[in-house]
């Protein structure tokens, strides 16, 4: 029988705790290890991101933010969006003229001091009439946003929480509604109202754009609500009322919210579509496919007048699109 080693010969005898540390293998051996590296396995907890139990676990949305503001899609976008937000509230801050003052002498002439965008073939000022514009489709975008949100995701919700009989009409339905053309839907709908306010248009979006959202909204329910956490909280005798609004639609909200943002710039180039086949808005109220239809008759003359509000147009769109892409890269875990 081998006799037993002396105590002075064992790997890192004489050492101090200062020294370093000595860890078992966990196969007859030792290993040595430096102060911090010992102290770092005693201190750090375990997990795959290190996270100790002190430090505060982010949620979707904290992690989210933080990607959003590294986004440069994002900032771009928002600054864009912001912009015209203050425009679209405070139009006098950066234009002295009315939109509906006109001059006829004036009418199709190019860039002039004061004037940087020109006349359209009213006398208008142009660059005064695309920065009232920007009230209109702002407003019509975000109301119409909201309408379709907020229906879509009730009916959604209800439907997929529910299920049943009710699930099974309402999927009909959305069906029925996901076949009308949308642009025909409106020169049908908006050619027999009169109004000149844009409540008509508001509605017209709302009506046919709920089924989208409704569809996100119930397939988002659906998912949720097969988590342990919320059987667990079932089990326990959770109410349907707690069950949907905190536990299930915080969880589930994501989606909608992606597909609204996305959605708000579609609705403002639906209603420029609307307003220039002469069924959306119509004068005197200021809108940028108003001045689009009434500039394309001479775009040869005053191409000026045509390119200012469909440029002012395009930047919107495009703007909460991107807006709408970034949102969805930070909340999608998949992307991560």
């Amino acid at each position: 029988m081998p006799e037993p080693m002396p105590p002075e010969h064992l790997p890192g005898a004489g050492r101090t705790p200062e020294d370093g540390a000595i860890a078992d293998t966990g196969m007859g051996g030792a290993m040595d290890l430096a102060t911090a590296e010992g102290e770092t396995l005693e201190k750090t907890p375990g997990g795959p991101q290190g996270t100790g139990p002190s430090e505060k676990a982010r949620s979707l949305w904290s992690d989210a933010w933080r990607d959003l503001r590294r986004n440069p899609v994002f900032i771009i976008s928002g600054l864009v969006i912001l912009f015209l937000v203050f425009i679209s509230l405070w139009p006098g801050a950066i234009t002295w003229l009315s939109p509906l003052k006109c001059t006829l002498s004036k009418a199709q002439e190019g860039s002039q001091p004061g004037h940087p965008f020109g006349f359209d073939g009213q006398g208008c000022d142009v660059y005064t009439r695309v920065v009232y514009g920007a009230r209109t489709s702002v407003t019509v975008g975000v109301l119409a946003t909201l309408g379709v949100a907020l229906l879509g995701s009730v009916l959604g919700g209800l439907a997929g929480f529910f299920g049943g009989a009710g699930d099974s009409i309402l999927s009909r339905i959305t069906d029925i509604f996901f076949a009308i053309p949308v642009v025909l839907g409106g020169l049908v709908l908006l050619s027999v109202v009169t109004s000149n306010t844009v409540w008509p248009v508001i509605g017209f979006m709302v009506l046919l754009g709920w089924p989208q959202i409704s569809r996100i909204a119930r397939g988002s329910v659906i998912t949720a609500k097969q988590n342990d956490y919320v059987q667990a909280a079932r089990a326990l005798g959770a109410t349907h009322t707690r069950l949907l609004l905190r536990h299930i639609a915080p969880n589930a909200v994501a989606p909608v919210i992606v597909v609204a943002t996305i959605a708000l710039g579609t609705f403002i180039a639906l209603e420029a579509t609307l307003s220039y086949l002469g069924v959306g808005l119509k004068p005197p109220t200021v809108s940028w496919g108003i001045d689009i239809s009434a500039a394309s008759p001479y775009i040869r003359n005053a191409p000026h007048a045509l390119l200012w509000p469909s440029g002012a147009l395009a930047l919107t769109v495009l703007a909460f699109i991107m807006l709408g892409d970034a949102v969805r890269d930070a909340l999608d875990p998949k992307l991560r």
